[in-house]
């Protein structure tokens, strides 16, 4: 894939990522638990992380991150996004690279959601300086298994469809 095809093509997932984080947080939870989503964007990152690699999807994530800020105005969301993100992505990229044999793209999605509920709290800790805030973890890595799992189903599928259609996408890069 060329230099210029490559980047239009991030260029997309990023937009697609961001207007996702837009609808969803558009979209209430049928469950009252305050920082709880679905996580849609996050198919966006694990399909960058499989068709083209950590780099790629660490960018992803976090212009995802940074435009949404710009967007929406909120300094402090951003900073529970940022975290969120990059550490799911190294997560999912770890799990992805070295565990694929042991988990599938749903199980690399739910280690992903719940290291970026890990990583929302954490930042919480600090900003708020209370450590007592990490009682509200389990809650939200028990929504971490079902939003985990709708991403990583869709990622599937998302995957396979990029397989069949754009084969490009799936070559070895020869350097010259």
């Amino acid at each position: 894939m060329r230099k210029t095809n490559k980047m239009i093509f991030i260029s997309l997932l990023v937009s697609v990522g961001l207007a996702l984080s837009v609808i969803e947080s558009a979209i209430p939870l049928p469950i009252a638990l305050p920082g709880a989503k679905l996580g849609l964007s996050n198919m966006v990152v694990m399909v960058t992380l499989v068709v083209f690699g950590f780099k790629e999807g660490i960018k992803v994530a976090m212009l995802k991150s940074t435009v949404l800020m710009l967007i929406t105005g909120s300094i402090t969301s951003f900073f529970y996004s940022l975290s969120g993100a990059i550490l799911s992505c190294i997560v999912m990229y770890i799990a992805y690279r070295y565990f694929s044999k042991i988990f599938s793209l749903i199980g690399v999605s739910i280690a992903g959601a719940a290291s970026h509920n890990f990583a929302q709290v954490s930042i919480a800790v600090l900003i708020l300086n209370n450590p007592r805030i990490y009682s509200y973890l389990p809650f939200l890595l028990i929504t971490s298994l079902f939003t985990g799992y709708f991403v990583g189903l869709s990622s599937i599928y998302i995957v396979d469809n990029l397989r069949k259609n754009f084969r490009i996408l799936f070559q070895k890069q020869v350097v010259k």
